[in-house]
């Protein structure tokens, strides 16, 4: 319990110490996020406060995870120092596509084939028990860059990033607290420790953003914690205490808001004949806005209905698994069509492109 508390505040205290430093620099020498026709701020605004995130959430994790019961904790840094380093390198002068996918890919691959976090079974989703290794190998490494890029992409609005990374990492990190597994919940609560100083200077009036560099560190880190999860969950005995039933549908439900905004954007832009790349106004807090409401506005809502589908997916844990996923995809469904009708009630002609 110590280690998760000083886990936390060392995070949070180094977080909260290094971002004035960082406003104060990245303002000495212009190293702003300069608003365009797509941006939600109006301001120039630094986009560095992933450094400040990372060194918080590094320090949390290596002064106090038990490193007895943390056997691959080397490889878990390396993978984060390379997402830092892609992060930061795209801070400050933009990467192409490309490029960022490899750096985030490389990471996963260190993750998985180092630090074996890997996904080895679908627990029934789809008819689907134990994967074969390449096919665990490769999934594995998909679903860590997808996370990674989802966290990126959710990172439009104040506020929005930090918090729902902040609601994983504290309801995965009280799971892993109460079965047993202290390093990963070090992990889980140091970085709810690091945004939880930077939600401080995010929220609006937002003084600085997370950037690239924090929000693939929040992604990478909650998709280790989400696949861990899965599996040490799938491997507990089944006399265990807080052992759920339906685990990758509660992982899902954890990451909802994320993983849903990234299939519906990707979505969008193949049907409109567009790379997935593409840059638009097609993301759910794009369309909270257009609906009227300000940044925290849609950041509560969109955070609250995050945490709404986390309670009502755990409390039916015991239901069947592709039962709760399909239970899943209607709510989100309905919900993307109730805020498309909502805007277009409110702004006729309203296009998202």
């Amino acid at each position: 319990m110590f280690a998760l508390l000083l886990g936390f505040i060392t995070a949070f205290t180094l977080t909260y110490l290094a971002i004035p430093v960082i406003i104060r620099v990245a303002r000495e020498k212009k190293l702003y996020d300069r608003p365009n026709e797509r941006s939600a701020h109006a301001e120039p605004t630094p986009s560095l406060g992933g450094i400040a995130i990372f060194a918080g959430t590094i320090c949390g994790i290596i002064l106090w995870a038990p490193v007895q019961l943390f056997g691959t904790l080397q490889y878990v840094l390396a993978a984060l120092v390379i997402i830092f380093l892609i992060g930061i390198r795209d801070d400050l002068s933009p990467l192409s596509p490309a490029k960022k996918l490899f750096g985030q890919m490389l990471a996963a691959l260190i993750l998985v084939y180092k630090s074996h976090v890997k996904v080895n079974s679908f627990d029934g989703v789809f008819g689907l028990y134990e994967l074969p290794e390449l096919v665990s190998f490769s999934l594995s490494i998909i679903a860590i860059a997808g996370i990674i890029n989802a966290f990126n992409l959710i990172d439009g609005i104040n506020g929005l990033a930090g918090s729902i990374g902040l609601l994983v990492c504290l309801t995965l990190g009280c799971w892993f607290f109460a079965a047993g597994h202290i390093a990963f919940a070090v992990v889980a609560l140091s970085l709810a420790g690091a945004l939880t100083a930077f939600l401080k200077y995010n929220f609006t009036p937002a003084r600085i953003f997370m950037g690239d560099t924090g929000a693939m560190l929040t992604g990478a880190v909650c998709a280790l914690l989400a696949i861990k999860f899965i599996e040490l969950n799938r491997t507990a005995p089944v006399a265990v205490a807080f052992r759920p039933g339906a685990a990758p549908a509660i992982a899902v439900a954890i990451l909802i808001l994320p993983l849903f905004d990234t299939l519906r954007v990707i979505t969008h832009r193949l049907s409109n004949g567009k790379s997935p790349f593409y840059p638009d106004r097609s993301h759910i807090h794009h369309t909270l806005l257009d609906a009227g409401l300000t940044h925290m506005q849609a950041t509560s809502v969109l955070v609250a209905l995050n945490t709404l589908i986390i309670l009502w997916v755990a409390a039916l844990h015991a239901w069947e698994t592709n039962l709760l996923f399909l239970l899943e995809l209607v709510f989100v469904l309905a919900l993307s069509y109730w805020l498309r009708r909502l805007v277009r009630q409110r702004k006729p002609g309203w296009t998202d492109d």
